[in-house]
């Protein structure tokens, strides 16, 4: 299936040729991927296929992992993020929210809320309680349980808890790593929601997502990685609908009939909309 991407310009996030390795084992092989300003765009693929380690590349918290950048770029609203630190990341609006929540368990909610906000440009105490109380609006449930230990919460409260972290340094990029991995259905789709709230605000989103029929409907634009590179790409309605996409991903009618007799079932992302 052959698309275009759509254009970042200088508004938007632009990752170009990018190769990471961790150590000698190379984990992205020149992907190259672009985020609008205000968009929803997904990174789709099975475990092992390089997307954790693409939003590592973007939020500078590679080498936390062991791992770094071996060539290509990337660039946040016309600024290169290349080889930025961390806290230079979100300092220029970019934030994570890592797979696996990781709030931290014996801080309260409100102090981890706090500490999402130290690392905000500019931000004073004014700025730090209006995105308090929009994190509020976002999930009330944080509100109620601003003095509970977040180790105390629910999978789904400690979910909302780092995505409510994560938008207190008022990003204007928001990046989500497998935001309802492990989640209920019901919690799931609230998740999805709350993502497309943010993005009504104004915040772009990079969606890291197994639950491929929930990615397709939040995002415009998907792209697929195969084994660290770029393998498909299209808008989600063209990739929702295309025979590619269900025969290579969401279909199962072609690896039932290639599989050899006797042989269990391979994995394909069918297994990801149960």
């Amino acid at each position: 299936m052959e698309a275009t991407a759509p254009p970042a310009g200088d508004g938007g996030l632009a990752v170009s040729d990018l190769v990471v390795g961790y150590g000698p084992v190379r984990a992205l092989r020149g992907v190259s991927l672009r985020v609008p300003a205000g968009a929803v765009v997904a990174v789709l693929g099975t475990n092992g296929a390089g997307k954790s380690t693409l939003l590592r590349a973007v939020s500078g918290t590679l080498r936390f992992h062991r791992g770094g950048i071996g060539g290509g770029d990337i660039t946040w609203r016309g600024t290169r993020l290349s080889g930025v630190p961390a806290p230079g990341v979100v300092a220029r609006g970019v934030t994570q929210v890592p797979e696996g929540r990781r709030v931290f368990a014996r801080m309260t909610v409100e102090e981890n809320l706090r500490a999402g906000a130290l690392g905000a440009k500019g931000g004073g105490a004014r700025e730090a309680a209006l995105a308090r109380e929009r994190v509020h609006t976002l999930f009330p449930v944080l509100a109620e349980r601003a003095h509970q230990r977040a180790g105390l919460l629910s999978g789904g409260e400690q979910q909302m808890l780092a995505i409510g972290r994560a938008l207190m340094a008022r990003p204007s990029l928001l990046l989500l790593d497998e935001p309802t991995l492990g989640l209920a259905p019901l919690v799931a789709a609230r998740i999805g929601e709350t993502v497309k709230e943010i993005n009504a605000a104004g915040t772009s989103v990079l969606l890291v997502e197994q639950n491929v029929a929930l990615a397709l409907s939040l995002a415009s634009y998907a792209y697929v990685l195969e084994v660290g590179e770029v393998a498909l790409e299209g808008r989600t309605a063209d990739l929702a609908a295309g025979d590619e996409i269900r025969r290579r991903y969401l279909g199962m009618a072609d690896a039932a009939r290639d599989r050899p007799r006797g042989a269990p079932p391979r994995r394909t992302l069918t297994r990801w909309f149960a």
